[in-house]
């Protein structure tokens, strides 16, 4: 179960957070509040919360407060919640066409499903010492030890088997619009998918009276079918309202029900899930970012768990919403997909669709609009533009090194990662700022994520020494201040992972004082409490054989959206940003700090 932190350590620990941004007085001011808030009203909800969590052994405190979070957020989840995964291409390019990708990964993508549910999907588990407990031996010998007991067997060679309890949102599922708080909707008695191509919606079953799935071919004939139909564009296309505010949608959606759609929109609901066919190829990855993090507005649901995007040239890429699950899940299927529809493909190129009345099969979905509808669709439309033509994406690999070089040097590849980032915006912007980096909390029954705080009184010093004071300083010097905040990260990596950080422990109790009408305690109050929670520098990493890149938008209007990956020998990072900030400028200084931390790594001398 996900420990609830004692709360003396959650206060030390926010407070090490708050250090490196604020002044002495400021910090004198927040400290304050802190030991008056744990002594306090503090206390007394800690033990409130942990009386909860006792009489809740099926869950984690986390979970009631965190879905409350998503679902009554009010802002579009396009660009604000929505995160994306781009799949690498298929290694054989003849199967990057974009019909024979659809079509395998469709087939792979029902083939976890069918695992999934039939529960043969392997455990995901976390595999701290893989020479042991990865192996046929170990997994014959658990097999064997009942439930109760396996956990504590795979802890014994450092195997944490890992929560999968979003798995069953993945399918049939969809974020519904409602006033005030939205609600979740999985049907899994549903057997049709939902594609979308310019705009249009098509469904049609997957799977087959007796549960089997459609042969491979025939669903290549249907794709086929739709790939070919000429139909024009909507000329209002409904995925719009999908981006829109939530009240304003969840209005509109009882409009829409209320106008004779109930059976389409039962239909777009209830789909296996979302498969989007754009009629365009993809340039670059700053276009390929844009494309899987925002698209065009039209050819997306974005209420949907997960839209399965497939451009022109076959090139593929997931759009989750993040209230249902988050990255953990969503990898695992990437990777399980990308891994199976590569190494046995369900068609090849030279596969042949199967001769069947793809027409009959095939049902175009037909909305039945009246004018507020379909002012709705326009102000929606209008709206989506604006924020994406505020929205930048810039995009840069650094070539120089990476995991190999880093970890011979004895220091965190990730640790390293976010030091540049904390380097980047003091060198940009002559400031240090809330920074949050999420860490999967899935080692614990309902886990979902806790933040770890990059920014640290040991980053602040070494980037001032690399920015500000590099004449005073030897190699050797540098070296140290680069191992400290190293040796500083992996401590907060741990202890997040290990639910031992402070933001989901404080987040809890704030949101139980709110449930039980009490006065918002002070130290919530607090400038400085606001002001580490507008996170200006949001980031988070991931490695996968399947992922090319991944993204979201910034999280506040005048933040940063960081998503980078530490590989081998280079390391990438796709930054996304509004006009407040230029994130081309924020890559080109991590790009200078990244190299300035390994010339220091290799014993260089580095001039200013």
């Amino acid at each position: 179960r996900l420990p609830v932190p004692k709360l003396e350590d959650t206060i030390t620990r926010y407070l090490n957070a708050q250090k490196p941004l604020l002044n002495d007085d400021q910090f004198r001011k927040t400290e304050e509040l802190a030991h008056a808030f744990e002594k306090g009203i503090g206390r007394e909800l800690h033990e409130q919360l942990v009386a909860q969590d006792n009489r809740n052994k099926h869950t984690s405190y986390i979970t009631g407060p965190w879905f409350d979070m998503y679902l009554k957020a009010r802002e579009p989840v396009v660009l604000n919640f929505n995160a994306f995964m781009s799949f690498n291409p298929d290694p054989k390019p003849e199967y990057n066409d974009q019909l024979i990708r659809a079509t395998n990964m469709t087939v792979s993508a029902i083939r976890f499903m069918k695992t999934f549910r039939a529960g043969y999907l392997e455990p995901e588990v976390f595999h701290l010492n893989p020479e042991k407990s990865d192996t046929e031996i170990f997994k014959k010998i658990i097999r064997f030890v009942p439930s109760s007991l396996s956990w504590f067997g795979a802890y014994m060679v450092n195997a944490y088997p890992l929560d999968m309890s979003q798995y069953f949102r993945l399918f049939n599922s969809t974020r519904l619009p409602k006033l005030n708080k939205d609600e979740l909707y999985t049907d899994e008695k549903a057997k049709h998918l939902l594609v979308l191509r310019n705009g249009n919606f098509y469904v049609f079953d997957v799977i087959d009276r007796d549960g089997n799935m459609l042969k491979p071919s025939e669903i290549q004939a249907h794709f086929k079918y739709i790939l070919s139909d000429s139909s024009p564009a909507p000329a209002f296309p409904l995925g719009y309202l999908s981006s829109e505010n939530r009240d304003t949608w969840a209005l509109l959606r009882k409009n829409l029900l209320e106008n004779g759609n109930e059976e389409a929109l039962q239909k777009v609901d209830s789909a296996m899930f979302c498969l989007s066919l754009d009629d365009f190829p993809v340039k670059d990855f700053v276009h390929l970012s844009h494309t899987m993090l925002h698209g065009d507005g039209a050819n997306r649901w974005y209420d949907k768990s997960f839209n399965l995007i497939i451009t022109k040239d076959g090139t593929a890429g997931i759009n989750f919403e993040h209230s249902w699950g988050d990255g953990v899940a969503v990898l695992r299927f990437q990777n399980e997909v990308f891994k199976d529809s590569t190494k046995t493909p369900a068609i090849s190129p030279q596969s042949q669709p199967a001769s069947v009345d793809s027409s009959r099969a095939v049902q175009k979905l037909d909305f039945k609009l009246n004018d507020a509808l379909k002012a709705g669709i326009t102000k929606a439309k209008q709206r989506f533009d604006a924020a994406v033509e505020s929205l930048s994406v810039n995009v840069i690999k650094f070539q120089e090194g990476g995991k190999e070089l880093l970890k011979q040097k004895k220091v965190s590849p990730d640790a390293v990662a976010q030091l540049a980032l904390q380097m980047a915006f003091l060198r940009q912007y002559d400031q240090t700022v809330a920074t949050y980096e999420s860490c999967s909390t899935a080692a614990f029954k309902h886990g979902r994520t806790e933040t770890i705080r990059p920014a640290s009184v040991h980053t602040k010093k070494c980037s001032e020494a690399f920015v500000k004071e590099l004449s005073k300083h030897s190699t050797e010097e540098l070296q140290k201040l680069i191992v400290e905040c190293s040796k500083y990260h992996g401590r907060l990596t741990k202890e997040a992972a290990m639910g031992q950080g402070f933001d989901r422990h404080l987040f809890s109790l704030r949101y139980l004082a709110l449930s039980k009408g009490l006065a918002l305690p002070d130290f919530y109050q607090d400038q400085a409490y606001a002001r580490l929670n507008h996170n200006i520098l949001s980031t988070s990493t991931l490695v996968s054989p399947a992922v090319q890149l991944g993204g979201f938008g910034p999280v506040v209007s005048d933040g940063l959206g960081v998503g980078y990956q530490v590989q081998d020998d280079w390391m990438g990072f796709n930054v996304s940003s509004y006009p407040a900030r230029n994130g081309e400028e924020f890559l080109q200084c991590t790009h200078k700090s990244l190299e300035d931390i390994f010339n220091v790594l290799k014993g260089k001398k580095i001039g200013s």
